[in-house]
């Protein structure tokens, strides 16, 4: 007899926990073996959840795992990262960039406006290397990639359906376009300025440090202003802006088929229509462009093959959190609710939060989305207060780690291919939760009480 996904226990999680174990420990511990065998050890782990799929429910549900998860969860997403990263990759911003402190917290508060605009990913992309660049003559410069991976990589992307992958699959299942921009522009507001406080005095400090190293560069003369190149990029960006939400919509609307990967020619259109802005921006975009911006193909691909390993793993736990007070996480679900059965916002808070730090934070949300009743309708009348700390807990604690939000791990493959000394998995794990938790505290006590 096969058993349904949904009534699996919660050892059929091990291998995603493996995953994340192997990339936290190895990452910090061994870094030259974790870079060496890394396709190998994330293929281990997948081939153990595929294995543990086949034992408890048949290779018919092997073979349905892996097409749904590609076609509905991983294409869509690697697809969509891939065309961001190329195409921003071609937008290079140039001249007299000096990383004070000042100058810093510009910069990635320009990437956190950006990131509502054009995404987490496109704003990242676009600013992370003119922010690289700006700070390439510090002795300590990872720091400022950490605030801006907090701030450009995550919660900038809180207010709008185009800032990060949650916030859309509220949009494509009911909730108003500019409804996030209307109420999460208070806690995000208020966590964005906390991080720039901390920010600059953390920098003051480190920056009066570096000067007294008498570094040359602090004090140039002569470089040219401000001046983006690749302008024919900006316009495939505006593209993308402009099609990934319509089309999206447009695949809800017309989806015949609820429980499986939705793949018609809405879904294919955007497909083919990322691919073709792709290849335009690699055939159109001077080489010297790319060459000035350090572009690789390496952060790309790192995060193509870590990713493709965690959607896999992540597939039974996905299945189990659906399953809600039916499933092996029951106790977790409960948590959510108040004595008198009513939901408790500060409890979807926290724990969409956490579990979108250490899982994709698009499934987290759908997950607690379903759990809070699935009608977008109900969620956003009154003070849509459930909601509102749903969709903050994923968008905001997807910084907490490396996995938490994707350009988060490209923005740190960029940072070590241009020699910043980048903290592994753990460090940054360290250095996020003693920074963004007294926050997160702060933002529990004053929106949701």
């Amino acid at each position: 007899m096969q058993i349904p996904i949904s009534s699996w226990p919660w050892l059929m999680t091990v291998p995603f926990i493996g995953l994340i174990v192997s990339l936290a420990v190895l990452q910090a511990a061994a870094p030259a073996l974790w870079h060496r065998h890394e396709r190998k050890i994330v293929a281990a782990w997948s081939l153990m959840t595929l294995a543990m799929i086949a034992v408890r429910s048949g290779w018919t549900k092997v073979g349905d795992t892996l097409i749904t998860t590609a076609l509905s969860d991983y294409l869509p997403f690697f697809i969509l990262l891939a065309a961001l990263y190329i195409v921003a990759g071609g937008i290079r911003i140039t001249g007299h960039l000096h990383g004070s402190p000042m100058t810093n917290l510009l910069l990635i508060l320009v990437g956190g406006l950006l990131a509502s605009l054009v995404g987490t990913t496109g704003a990242s992309m676009i600013m992370v290397r003119p922010l690289i660049r700006a700070n390439r003559e510090r002795v300590h410069n990872a720091h400022v990639v950490l605030f801006f991976i907090f701030i450009a990589a995550n919660i900038g992307g809180a207010l709008t359906p185009l800032g990060d992958p949650p916030l859309l699959i509220g949009y494509l299942h009911g909730v108003a376009f500019f409804w996030t921009t209307s109420h999460l522009i208070g806690p995000t507001l208020f966590v964005v300025a906390c991080l720039g406080a901390v920010f600059l005095v953390i920098d003051w400090s480190v920056y009066r440090a570096d000067k007294a190293h008498a570094l040359k560069g602090f004090s140039r003369t002569g470089e040219p202003g401000i001046s983006v190149e690749g302008w024919l990029n900006v316009a495939l960006m505006l593209v993308i802006i402009a099609a990934v939400p319509s089309l999206g919509a447009w695949q809800q609307m017309n989806a015949t088929e609820v429980s499986g990967p939705q793949v018609g020619i809405a879904y294919l259109t955007r497909m083919g229509l990322l691919l073709v802005i792709a290849g335009v921006s690699i055939a159109v975009t001077p080489r010297a462009v790319r060459a000035g911006n350090g572009f690789t193909w390496r952060p790309i691909i790192e995060v193509g093959v870590l990713f493709a390993g965690v959607f896999i793993t992540l597939a039974p736990l996905v299945e189990i959190l659906h399953d809600g007070r039916n499933g092996a996480f029951a106790p977790l679900v409960t948590l959510v609710s108040r004595a008198d059965g009513s939901a408790s916002p500060a409890a979807y808070f926290w724990l969409s939060g956490l579990l979108s730090a250490s899982l994709d934070n698009a499934p987290t949300y759908l997950a607690f989305f379903d759990l809070a009743g699935g009608d977008a309708k109900h969620l956003m009348a009154g003070d849509g207060q459930v909601l509102i700390a749903l969709s903050c807990g994923c968008v905001f604690m997807g910084a907490l780690t490396y996995i938490g939000n994707a350009p988060n791990m490209m923005v740190r493959s960029i940072a070590v291919e241009s020699g910043i000394r980048m903290p592994g998995f753990l460090t940054y794990l360290l250095w996020s939760c003693a920074i963004l938790l007294p926050i997160f505290a702060l933002v529990t006590l004053v929106f949701f009480p």
